[in-house]
């Protein structure tokens, strides 16, 4: 485990979530939850990514995503999802998007980028 950013990944596949975890927890400090209730229990102020399945059962990825937002968290939420994108993301409030089979490198870079992006938003 590490001191650096706080990742959350929500997966109701719990071998999946534990898998991207597992691929983190060297560069970051790492929660999982594998519900959408489970993921709003564990979202917190330090949580700087979220990487977050769209269809769970239950409250519903997409779901997450709004509470989150309404709950004013500034966390970088990047859905990881076997969904392909359509027009319906087009208003939702994520800041990238990655469809599954993902690799380690593409989970690293993506998480590295969207805290960049997090780094830079707030020095500005």
């Amino acid at each position: 485990m590490s001191d650096g950013p706080s990742v959350l990944v929500v997966d109701d596949e719990a071998r999946l979530a534990d898998l991207f975890a597992a691929w983190l927890q060297a560069d970051w400090t790492v929660e999982t939850a594998y519900d959408g209730e489970e993921a709003l229990s564990k979202m917190a102020d330090s949580v700087e990514v979220v990487l977050l399945d769209r269809r769970m059962p239950g409250l519903s990825g997409d779901e997450v995503l709004e509470q989150i937002r309404e709950a004013g968290y500034d966390s970088r939420v990047v859905m990881v999802t076997a969904v392909d994108p359509d027009f319906d993301i087009i208003e939702m409030g994520f800041d990238d998007y990655l469809v599954k089979p993902v690799s380690k490198d593409e989970l690293v870079d993506m998480v590295e980028d969207v805290a960049d992006r997090s780094d830079y938003e707030s020095d500005i």
